[in-house]
């Protein structure tokens, strides 16, 4: 390897992708190409930074296969940075197997990190978690390792565990220093102010207050009823039932808790449950049935009660209900949720993270670009999706999660 190649290379580990590019940028040759291409995925350039480290892999060919193993992995790095979440799998675990066989313990970890990352971003939770019980991160670099120590502090921070999350993000922030990369500390500093930032409200009794994940974390840990509008769950710290499927339900659950301790009338329920402007006698007896189905579903956690006028939530053990909802009303939050990362998606990666077909995730981004909520960049296949300017509130119990069992 010549003199220019390892100034570069250095260069770049460094986070100076300029000063790499004027040494290599009039090159073609195989390990050029790669590092113009990390080079310009430090600048942001991603389509251009794909186009370069393919054709790098391509130019190393079968007879240098830890290089194109290399450039895979970094093609992949690329596509998760552009939020292009649906990776051909096989060419990764291709250059995985190539990693292991060369003994590139660093490059190895460092394909298990972005595999957790995709996890995480698209909400594969218990998977997510599953593989970092077996994850090593003792070989990677500083940069990976303040990556991975995200990782932790992410699932921690869906999970509700903010202290796990403090303590990921004060390892994170040393492994950044360490790495001497200002991009990679802002990063680690923006998920740290979202600990502090108002995350949902609570709506109880007829008020309604601002809470942050700690205080979140608190409540779901009193004695409560807690209707968790945010992942669609009734709960208290002993028992939990998911109605995320079973939206009228939780409709009016959420409409009695939010009454409580008063009753709500049957018109009321009706329109917040079935959307009807005014109730009439089918709109009754499908309330009756309704509410049947509430009372079995929550039987473990309260009673629904009947009175002249309406109906009642009783909880049992004299657990005070609350309301744990959205700190915004916006109907697509869970898509500002997640471009509020500050990173550019594309509409497949948005429909993949939501669990949702790609053409709802173009309908909600057409619409939240209407309102110039968010904004486009390129277009055809190009075009990503970026949010102007990053919201007040943390997003993490806006962010979709997958179904849970009753």
């Amino acid at each position: 390897m010549d003199s220019l190649i390892t100034a570069a290379a250095q260069a770049l580990a460094a986070g100076d992708a300029l000063g790499a590019l004027r040494r290599v940028a009039l090159r073609e040759d195989a390990p050029a190409l790669a590092l113009r291409g990390i080079a310009m995925a430090q600048l942001g350039d991603l389509a251009r930074a794909r186009a370069l480290v393919r054709r790098a892999a391509r130019a190393f060919g079968p007879r240098a296969p830890r290089a194109r193993a290399r450039c895979i992995v970094a093609d992949a790095e690329i596509a998760l940075a552009a939020r292009d979440l649906d990776w051909p799998a096989v060419a990764l675990e291709s250059a995985r197997a190539t990693l292991a066989a060369h003994g590139e313990h660093a490059n190895l970890a460092h394909v298990g990190c972005l595999e957790l990352r995709r996890l995480l971003l698209i909400g594969q939770l218990d998977e997510a978690e599953r593989r970092l019980a077996a994850f090593d991160p003792t070989p990677l670099t500083p940069p990976s390792r303040a990556a991975y120590e995200l990782v932790v502090a992410g699932i921690a921070l869906r999970r509700l565990r903010t202290g796990a999350a403090r303590r990921a993000l004060g390892q994170a922030a040393r492994a950044a220093e360490r790495a001497g990369i200002p991009a990679l500390h802002a990063e680690v500093e923006q998920v740290r102010r979202s600990l502090d930032a108002p995350a949902a409200r609570l709506i109880a009794r007829g008020a309604q207050q601002l809470l942050r994940l700690d205080q979140v974390e608190a409540l779901l840990c009193a004695d409560r009823l807690v209707v968790d509008a945010c992942r669609g769950l009734v709960c208290t710290p002993q028992t939990r039932v998911s109605l995320v499927r079973r939206p009228v339900l939780f409709a009016l659950v959420r409409a009695l808790a939010e009454a409580w301790p008063a009753d709500l009338d049957r018109d009321t329920l009706v329109a917040r449950a079935f959307r009807a402007r005014r109730a009439d006698e089918s709109h009754r007896a499908r309330l009756r049935v309704e509410i049947g189905r509430l009372r079995r579903a929550v039987r473990a956690l309260a009673d629904i009660r009947a009175t002249p006028r309406g109906f009642v939530l009783v909880p049992r053990n004299a657990a005070e209900p609350a309301v744990l909802a959205q700190p915004t009303d916006e109907t697509h939050a869970a898509v500002l949720a997640l471009l509020a990362d500050g990173e550019s998606w594309s509409s497949s990666g948005l429909a993949l993270a939501l669990g949702a077909s790609q053409r709802s995730a173009q309908r909600a981004l057409e619409t939240l670009a209407a309102a110039g909520k968010v904004q486009p960049l390129g277009h055809g296949r190009a075009r990503r999706w970026l949010i102007p300017a990053l919201p007040a509130f943390a997003t993490i119990l806006l962010l979709p999660a997958p179904p849970g069992g009753d």
